[in-house]
């Protein structure tokens, strides 16, 4: 009982600090506006200026969300995956899916010049960049899931998830040798993610993916549970492990997959956020750690992107370079003080 009402507390907070994030988030950059014309606008009135209305509803808005599917995305992926392979160093790139992505960016950037002009003009395009990291991911998720269902040993699928990174990460630096100057600096921004920039119909068709990956994930909560105890366990309970690791696999790979096509790579926030997670809670049950993570996932991105954006400075920073930042000292830390139960 006495757990409960203190998780019933943090999930009040977390959501709290959540929307005041989420407002503050659009509030902030080159630009400030005051955090009651953002609510003003963002129920359905209008700001005192009308620049503010078009920045809000055109640029900071849609940002903020992307923010927040990413960071929920990202979060519960690295969940799975450090769940499914009883790792808690595995994230949401472990099983090659990101570099899945990178390749397909890869070729259309760094080997546009083979293609036909026409078709270099479209692949060179947003919408081509999108759509060439969304092949390269499927065709990494195609080949991954194939393998899930002929091998039964979990680990043989994570030492093959990282070949595929190793393999994918060697054609990307053979294409890399011999790029021009102007390319290698597209495919390096591209490396770097962005939240923005994205229409609401690209936001739309992401939420759908995501929102899909994490009703996938919701569905394994329970057989989560049981795989902390191991493969035998999960099986004596009657949990049918080969169907259940395919559902994780798929919803992490969709989950990981479209938020790398769409926002580029972003490190740290699926290896980080399950941790803090357990570390806020002091539990194991995945239905505290799966809403826990969400939340958590999402705070943690808006205050990256909040930093990202300068107040009263043009310029923003790489999303990427912000969570590696401010990810990497918190991975050395968790380390550091590792003791028993605190990764299980």
């Amino acid at each position: 009982m006495q757990n409960k009402k203190r998780n019933i507390a943090v999930f009040t907070l977390l959501g709290i600090v959540l929307v005041f994030l989420f407002l503050a988030n659009i509030s902030l950059g080159a630009v400030k506006i005051p955090l009651g014309e953002v609510f003003e606008t963002l129920t359905g009135g209008n700001a005192s200026k009308p620049a503010w209305d078009y920045i809000i509803l055109n640029y900071r808005f849609p940002k903020a969300v992307t923010a927040l599917l990413t960071g929920m995305g990202l979060s519960v992926s690295g969940l799975l995956m450090q769940t499914l392979f009883r790792n808690p160093l595995a994230g949401p790139d472990v099983l090659g899916l990101s570099s899945g992505a990178s390749l397909g960016v890869a070729f259309v950037i760094l080997g546009s010049g083979l293609l036909p002009g026409v078709m270099a003009g479209f692949f060179l395009s947003p919408y081509g960049v999108v759509l060439a990291a969304t092949l390269g991911s499927f065709l990494v998720l195609m080949g991954i899931l194939v393998v899930a269902q002929r091998l039964r040993d979990t680990m043989a699928i994570l030492i093959i998830g990282l070949m595929f990174s190793s393999f994918t990460g060697a054609i990307v630096g053979v294409l890399t040798y011999f790029s021009t100057a102007e390319q290698l600096q597209k495919y390096t921004f591209w490396s770097l993610g962005s939240l923005g920039n994205l229409p609401w119909n690209t936001i739309l068709i992401m939420g759908i993916v995501v929102v899909t990956g994490l009703i996938l994930s919701a569905v394994c909560i329970k057989p989560l549970d049981a795989l902390l105890l191991g493969e035998r366990y999960a099986r004596s309970l009657g949990i049918n492990f080969k169907r259940t690791r395919f559902m994780i696999i798929l919803a992490a790979s969709l989950l990981t997959g479209c938020i790398t096509a769409f926002a580029g790579p972003i490190a740290f926030i699926g290896l980080v956020v399950p941790h803090i997670a357990k570390l806020a809670f002091r539990t194991s049950s995945h239905l505290v750690l799966f809403w826990a993570t969400m939340l958590s996932g999402a705070i943690i991105l808006l205050v990256c992107d909040t930093f990202t954006q300068l107040p009263g400075s043009e310029n923003i920073l790489p999303i990427n370079a912000i969570t590696s930042i401010i990810g990497a000292p918190i991975v050395v830390w968790l380390l550091m003080r590792k003791q028993k139960g605190v990764f299980s």
